[in-house]
């Protein structure tokens, strides 16, 4: 059986290369595109076994909502991630998202075919080191944030003092006080600037 895939990346030289060593009698690729709206549009319309996806897409959504997105489709394609970035919060937010393996860009084509026929089989696919770290990730979960906690992050992480960040979400500055100390906790630090470094580590700003 020929698995249909359908390659998202935003470098057309890229996409290319990729078509030029998998497309061949267990891979056929059926279509292409640089942007995760797009992969959701060409998902629909031609059903894809799997979906070869990036994890930076340029502008627009990325990587790891496209996989959430595709995923909700019905069929849903298995999403397979294939990427330079290895950090192990994009590692889990892919997973997380729904895509069933993660393959780093200097795996070799006979190592992505394999990791393709996997997918599309339903098997969990992940590069060489990657099993060990994502296992270690999920006994160690990022902290959850609120929605409100999320927006006070931001506008810290934007170098906004408690007033600034008050006024622009329209509360006092004792709530800004009390969102920054669940905040640290959660954090598990003592101080603004190791909070907003700490949340870009983990992806959550």
């Amino acid at each position: 059986m020929t698995i249909s895939v359908l390659l998202v990346d935003d470098h057309p030289v890229v996409r290319s290369g990729l078509r030029a060593v998998l497309d061949g009698e267990t891979v056929r690729v059926v279509g292409e595109t640089g942007t995760g709206e797009e992969a959701v549009e060409f998902a629909t319309e031609l059903r894809p076994d799997v979906v070869l996806c990036d994890l930076r897409l340029g502008d627009g959504i990325d990587g790891i909502e496209t996989t959430a997105r595709l995923r909700k489709l019905d069929p849903a394609p298995a999403v397979l991630m294939l990427t330079t970035f290895d950090r192990d919060v994009e590692v889990l937010g892919a997973i997380e998202a729904g895509a069933t393996g993660y393959l780093l860009k200097d795996s070799t084509p006979d190592e992505i075919v394999a990791g393709i026929v996997r997918a599309a089989a339903g098997g969990m696919v992940l590069s060489p080191g990657l099993s060990a770290r994502l296992i270690e990730g999920m006994r160690s979960p990022r902290p959850r944030l609120t929605e409100r906690e999320t927006e006070v992050l931001q506008h810290l992480a934007a170098g906004e003092s408690n007033r600034e960040i008050a006024q622009n979400l329209f509360v006092s500055e004792a709530t800004v006080k009390s969102h920054l100390v669940h905040i640290f906790t959660k954090l598990d630090v003592d101080n603004r600037a190791r909070a907003v470094h700490v949340a870009r580590e983990l992806g959550l700003v």
